[in-house]
């Protein structure tokens, strides 16, 4: 199971609540779409139990302290960041307006995205598109992340 989570902006227990949950469920791997905002809200992701893939967000100015904060956890890279996890072709991005381009090559099984703080989940074509919502809950009020279950391209939406 990959658990994946966006636009944490510095929530600090929302962040502590993704990482109980995707280390209940014994997550792989976990995916952040960005805008973490600051590198001290990285610093929550080592208590998880596997690694972590991410992307810079458009809010994420202190990028060379992030990329400290990762050293010990994961990756993370500018976007688009593409790699192979279960034979699927995974790609992560933050902004949702690069998403129909990457869409259109046909070249990804999973794309996953954030930026609108919206959870959406969808599939066009062969392609799963996937936007867990907003983990930091600032804007809609709703703290979400999502569950993906690359054995059979499926996911859902889980509320923190």
């Amino acid at each position: 199971m990959i658990g994946i989570m966006s636009d944490s902006h510095d929530n600090l227990p929302a962040i502590k609540q993704a990482v109980r949950i995707f280390n209940q469920i014994g997550c792989d791997l976990v995916i952040h779409t960005g805008d973490f905002v600051a590198p001290f809200a990285a610093q929550e992701l080592k208590a998880l139990s596997c690694p972590v893939k991410a992307v810079f967000g458009n809010c994420d100015g202190e990028k060379e302290g992030l990329r400290r904060a990762f050293h010990s956890v994961g990756e993370i890279k500018d976007a688009p960041f593409i790699f192979k996890n279960n034979n699927l072709v995974c790609l992560i991005t933050h902004m949702h307006t690069s998403v129909y381009d990457y869409l259109s090559s046909g070249n990804y099984d999973v794309i996953i995205f954030g930026h609108t703080h919206k959870p959406e989940i969808r599939k066009e074509k062969k392609t799963l598109l996937l936007n867990p919502g907003e983990t930091g809950g600032w804007l809609s009020g709703k703290k979400t992340v999502a569950l993906l279950d690359p054995k059979r391209l499926s996911a859902e939406i889980i509320p923190l």
